[in-house]
């Protein structure tokens, strides 16, 4: 049977409904979930306690949409992970913030949809197969001297222009954009557009939905966003096209000429590869980064050990990257009638992974709200994900963040985030737009 487009195929019901069966947990969330500007404060690691005691299996209503299970216990999480015949990534797409049809940009849904992180079996391991030669150990250790000469690079630019920095704009923003450049194979010349279409797309859902619903559409940004988009996508499209007449040895070639059942991908997807790669190749280590500085502040005791003993460096990443978890959540769609903590979930419901919510269960992670650079089973996180759907740059994003923290450690060891940050309005990615750092 041929590939159809998942834009065509997913269940995209919008009308808000009760669950099929009755719920277990009498309790609402004490937020809303789907709500974008709830999380420019952070994630909100309270109200994620509370539903994880009271309601680890809670329904959270949409105003446009159907609603979901809100899931925040670790082993419920790893569950649902490990079982992608019951919970579904293409039956209805892993994100919650689609939109109505009249809140969409077409071509971003479409992209959205149509990738290889909303595929289910028998599609998605061949794709993701095409991919792999990108992100094995061998390869990761021959891209690691380039990563920590553009470290190096970077702290000079910074250390020659004083103390003060916005870490996400010296350093943040650039370091994982030269990585994913270098195995993607993007000319030099290109790279700064792609720092550009990061910021429109950590709020185009934000600039669909929530301005649409008050009017408070500035149309000239409107304008901008809307150009930017289209800007990316025909980047992508000529260049993952050039790739087919001239494979290069790179991850764009691998993309452009990945077949499934024999067949060469088709456009929509073709956006789809482009549109994910540079999203998630970025973005999650880009958060991570920001994010690990912001901790190792407010952790002062931590950041000494790590001083004093540089071989805890592995360590500290998973840790850091359990705190930060900078990826929220992944949607799935139940195939049958299910259970989860004494919840029965009916075929077609929503599930929500929260996987801040799981990397601080307490029943996993002892004291889990504490930053512990020792911590024996930090590199039990998920906030990669699991099972056939674990995040193929991992190993990547892993690489950048200990060569930055190495180098950044031994040249300024009295950095301090100064306690300016701003996140952009995005439930589905930890997005740190702006972070005020002084090098000491």
């Amino acid at each position: 049977m041929a590939l159809d487009l998942v834009s065509n195929t997913a269940d995209h019901s919008f009308e808000p409904r009760d669950p099929a069966f009755p719920r277990a947990y009498k309790v609402a969330p004490p937020v809303d979930l789907s709500s974008l500007t709830l999380f420019t404060k952070g994630q909100p690691y309270e109200a994620f306690a509370q539903m994880r005691e009271h309601a680890p299996v809670c329904w959270n209503t949409e105003a446009d949409g159907p609603g979901f299970w809100a899931l925040t216990r670790y082993e419920d999480v790893r569950t649902v992970e490990l079982d992608p015949e019951t919970y579904s990534s293409q039956k209805g797409g892993i994100n919650i913030n689609y939109g109505r049809p009249e809140k969409r940009h077409p071509l971003l849904f479409s992209a959205a949809m149509n990738t290889m992180i909303c595929l289910d079996a028998p599609y998605h391991m061949p794709l993701r197969r095409e991919h792999m030669a990108y992100f094995t150990p061998s390869y990761v250790k021959a891209l690691k001297d380039r990563v920590d000469a553009k470290v190096a690079a970077l702290l000079d630019a910074m250390e020659a222009k004083g103390r003060h920095h916005d870490m996400v704009e010296a350093f943040s923003a650039e370091l994982p954009l030269y990585t994913l450049c270098e195995m993607l194979g993007v000319d030099e010349a290109d790279r700064p557009k792609l720092v550009n279409w990061m910021h429109y797309l950590e709020i185009a859902a934000f600039t669909l939905q929530e301005k649409s619903k008050s009017g408070e559409i500035d149309y000239a940004f409107f304008g901008k966003f809307v150009q930017n988009v289209l800007e990316m996508f025909d980047y992508g499209q000529t260049v993952l096209k050039a790739r087919r007449v001239n494979p290069r040895n790179d991850l764009l070639s691998a993309i452009a000429n990945a077949r499934i059942d024999g067949e060469l991908l088709a456009d929509e997807y073709l956006d789809g590869s482009w549109l994910l790669i540079v999203f998630a190749g970025n973005d999650t280590t880009r958060n991570s980064l920001s994010g690990t500085m912001k901790l190792l502040t407010e952790f002062p005791d931590q950041k000494a050990r790590l001083l004093a003993d540089p071989d805890l460096m592995p360590n500290l990443v998973h840790e850091a990257i359990r705190m930060v978890s900078p990826v929220i959540y992944m949607r799935r769609t139940a195939t049958r009638d299910a259970e989860l903590s004494s919840q029965k979930i009916a075929a077609g419901e929503k599930v929500v992974m929260y996987y801040g919510a799981a990397n601080r269960d307490p029943s996993e992670f002892a004291y889990p709200d504490r930053f512990d650079v020792t911590r024996a089973n930090a590199k039990d996180h998920i906030a990669f994900g699991l099972g056939p759907h674990v995040c193929l740059g991992q190993r990547v994003a892993n690489m950048q963040l200990e060569s930055a923290y190495r180098q950044i450690l031994a040249r300024f060891p009295n950095i301090r985030w100064t306690g300016e940050i701003e996140i952009a309005p995005n439930n589905f990615v930890h997005a740190i737009s702006k972070l005020g750092i002084d090098l000491g």
